[in-house]
């Protein structure tokens, strides 16, 4: 099953994941502090507390490098085992590299990074998440990467769009671990009994489709995160399906939201709200979705009490615990407005500019990238590679949208992601005008670009 993504992990301590989910039991709130893991390699990982220096065992009297890294997946993950598997080839693969592996929540990883990266004592690699690529170039936190990416022999086996997403100023600040693509998740049978014999492949579509399915079934046909975060995820989606940006690059290196400078810009933003309030004022959506988070999202589709949604491969978690209303889950494109466009969680993993053993840090990136780690049964549903697809819906049918997948921009994300969720509510629950809710998020964005040294003019 898929691993969290902070999607859930930032938002309980210890569930189901997370989105990537956080679907699947996710690192209990408790591990708060850092810990050790035990066992990974043999007794060679974990557990040891050095921090460097030379190591017999493995590599015999050769000196071994002690890899600092952090890592999220912890006992009792669903994926643990997995995971730890494909991380003792690594150690297998590299006798003269020891890891050193810590655990930490991503609830409190941000911080810890943080601090570690203000202190000059960061770890060698790390977990991260997509959301702070900007904030930690910000800092000069990040080893520039570009040259040994560039030099790596299956550079190519990448995605294109995805190394766009780990890019900063026209440098690899990171390397992508694994996907959170979304899709949409529909369920058939409710499908077929309101007489639709496909899922919709437009915005119109669903709005057209409520009466039908409402008559056939009981059920709404529409669910939507309308607060927490995933809400400004699945914002991000439908404003790049309506060919917008939240913060367009600027000729000097920083960002700006463009919509109020541009007519044609506005009009499409304020679309995009408009479909939002066209889900809840016709019907489509239950009236409680505007409060849902992503734990309402995922399991009420999952008990099937609405007939579509767009969400990740993490849902496949569901079907054991609701087999009877899983069983017609079927997976297709998002419907689209302008342009095929989906959200695309990208996690990263970090190798630090001040790490201690930078060149044994990228050794384990690289192998982190490579196929045999993502081709392991621990990433073979979710990897940056266009040559690793698991041959089921919950492998390639989400795997084939990376090349539609969309990320958001490399800038400090706090306020804007906040306005994104703000501007949701403006809309589902204040009733406010689609354009004036578009303007405002536009106003928004460009101040937090400001406060944060980020804003640009083209």
């Amino acid at each position: 099953m898929l691993f969290p993504s902070k999607d859930k992990f930032i938002q309980m301590g210890c569930a189901s994941m997370v989105q990537n989910g956080k679907r699947f039991v996710s690192v209990p709130a408790l591990l708060l502090s850092i810990a050790p893991l035990a066992g990974c390699g043999g007794g060679s990982t974990g557990g040891s507390g050095q921090t460097g220096g030379a190591q017999g065992g493995a590599a015999g009297d050769k000196k071994q490098t002690t890899l600092e890294f952090w890592s999220i997946v912890a006992p009792g993950n669903a994926d643990y085992d997995a995971y730890m598997k494909a991380i003792k080839k690594f150690e297998d693969q590299h006798p003269e590299i020891k890891l050193n592996i810590t655990t930490v929540s991503f609830e409190v990883l941000h911080d810890k990074l943080v601090a570690a990266i203000n202190a000059g004592n960061p770890p060698d690699i790390s977990w991260g998440l997509s959301e702070w690529i900007g904030e930690f170039s910000k800092m000069d936190g990040l080893a520039d990467l570009t040259e040994k990416f560039n030099a790596w022999s299956e550079k190519d086996s990448i995605y294109p769009n995805v190394m766009k997403g780990v890019t900063v100023g026209g440098k690899i600040v990171a390397i992508p671990h694994y996907l959170g693509i979304r899709a949409l998740l529909y369920h058939e049978d409710m499908l077929k009994q309101a007489g639709l014999s496909a899922p919709p492949k437009t915005w119109e579509e669903p709005l057209a489709a409520p009466p039908k399915i409402k008559q056939a079934t009981g059920k709404y046909a529409f669910g939507i995160a309308g607060s927490g975060v995933r809400s400004p995820q699945e914002l991000i989606a439908y404003l790049a399906s309506n060919d917008l940006e939240l913060a367009t690059p600027t000729k000097d290196g920083k960002y700006k939201n463009t919509w109020k400078d541009n007519p044609d810009e506005m009009k499409r933003a304020a679309e995009v709200f408009q479909f939002y309030k066209n889900l809840k004022d016709k019907e489509v959506m239950s009236p409680d979705a505007k409060a849902w988070g992503y734990q309402e999202e995922d399991t009420n589709f999952a008990q099937g009490q609405y007939a579509m949604v767009v969400d990740g491969n993490w849902m496949s978690a569901h079907v054991k615990e609701n087999p009877d209303t899983m069983k017609d889950v079927k997976v297709a494109a998002p419907p689209s407005g302008k342009k095929p466009a989906t959200f695309m969680e990208i996690a990263p993993m970090f190798v630090f500019k001040k790490a201690k053993n930078p060149e044994a840090g990228w050794e384990l990136a690289k192998y982190v990238m490579s196929k045999d780690y993502q081709g392991s049964e621990y990433n073979n549903y979710r990897s940056p590679r266009k040559d690793v697809q698991r041959d089921d819906m919950w492998g390639k049918d989400f795997t084939t949208l990376a090349n539609i997948g969309i990320f958001f921009p490399n800038v400090s994300l706090g306020g804007i992601t906040q306005a994104m969720i703000d501007s949701l509510q403006r809309v589902l629950v204040k009733n406010e005008e689609p354009q004036k809710a578009a303007e405002w998020l536009s106003d928004q964005i460009n101040q937090q670009l400001k406060q944060n040294g980020e804003y640009g003019e083209k």
